[in-house]
């Protein structure tokens, strides 16, 4: 058993009117170097996003999005970022921008199971709530 070891997560948001400022959050990227790993869940919740943007190209959205998983992969189907070492395509991925999709600030953490924590945040800070039981 490998212990515990420390790794990074960025949030991934949409925002789709930059000058408002509001964004939905729809996914997450972890990085452990120790454990080699960059791996990303992403899943857009469609009505929550056109909440916020009626107009917004849901297309387009989910275009930019469905490259965030392949560059943490990695490979020539990532593109040139995909060849980047792996340190590199985190630091890529969470370069701040001024863009359509944007990343939160990097936070750590220390944890036995990076693929468990990237679902654990993921359900704590993307998916939608469960609608409560009356």
């Amino acid at each position: 058993m490998p212990g515990r070891s420390a790794f990074d997560y960025a949030v991934v948001r949409v925002v789709p009117r930059i000058e408002r400022e509001e964004f939905v959050n729809v996914g997450i990227v972890v990085f452990c170097h120790d454990r080699d790993l960059l791996a990303a869940r992403v899943e857009l919740d469609p009505a929550r996003l056109l909440a916020l943007h009626p107009g917004v190209d849901l297309e387009l959205v989910k275009s930019y999005l469905a490259i965030i998983p392949r560059i943490c992969r990695g490979g020539d189907d990532a593109g040139p970022i995909g060849r980047m070492p792996i340190r590199e395509r985190w630091h890529w991925l969470t370069a701040a921008s001024s863009t359509i999709i944007q990343t939160s600030p990097a936070h750590v953490g220390l944890t036995e199971s990076p693929e468990a924590e990237l679902e654990r945040l993921f359900a704590e800070l993307v998916a939608a709530p469960a609608a409560a039981s009356p």
